[in-house]
C-alpha cells in the first residue's frame, strides 16, 4: 500500500482552526480529492473537530497529518502533547459543546487514539469507494455522505 502523507503544525490558538481547514482543502485538492466533493466537506470537518479538541481542551501546540492511501482512504491523525485521553461528552439541547466527538464517530468509518511520545494521537479514518462505471464519482462508505 502506498501512503502519502502531508502535515502541518498547529499552535495553542483557536484561531489556527481555520488555517487548519484552508490548509486541509488545498491539501485534498492536491490530492485529487475535489472541492466540490461531499467527501472533502467531510474530511474538513473532521479535521475541524480533531484541531478544535486538541487546541482548546489540551491548550498545546498539536500536529495535523493527512495520509493519503493509493485506494483513495485517508487517515487524519492529530498529534499533541497532552497525555490526558479523549473524553467523548453528550451534548444536550442548546449546549454549545460537547459534540466533537460524536461528530467524528458519526462521519469518520473508523476513529481512534494512541499514545504518542509524552502525549497522544486522535486519528480516524474515511474509506473512499468508487462508484459503478455509470456515474463515475465517489463516496464515502455506505451510511455516509453520497453523492
Amino acid at each position: 500500500m502506498q501512503v502519502l502523507q502531508v502535515q502541518l503544525e498547529v499552535g495553542p490558538d483557536p484561531a489556527e482552526v481555520g488555517r487548519a481547514r484552508r490548509w486541509a482543502r488545498s491539501r485534498l485538492a492536491g490530492s485529487g480529492i475535489g472541492d466540490d466533493e461531499p467527501l472533502a466537506d467531510t474530511l474538513v470537518l473532521l479535521i475541524s473537530e480533531l484541531v478544535t479538541n486538541a487546541v482548546v481542551h489540551t491548550g498545546c501546540p498539536a500536529v495535523l497529518r493527512m495520509l493519503f492511501a493509493a485506494e483513495g482512504g485517508v487517515r487524519v491523525e492529530v498529534a499533541d502533547t497532552s497525555d490526558r485521553p479523549p473524553r467523548p461528552r453528550h451534548a444536550e439541547g442548546d449546549d454549545t459543546n460537547g459534540r466533537g466527538l460524536e461528530l467524528v464517530d458519526g462521519l469518520a468509518d473508523r476513529w481512534g487514539w494512541q499514545p504518542e511520545g509524552a502525549g497522544k494521537s486522535i486519528w480516524c479514518e474515511v474509506d473512499r469507494i468508487p462508484v459503478g462505471p455509470s456515474r463515475g464519482q465517489a463516496v464515502v462508505s455506505p451510511g455516509r455522505v453520497h453523492c
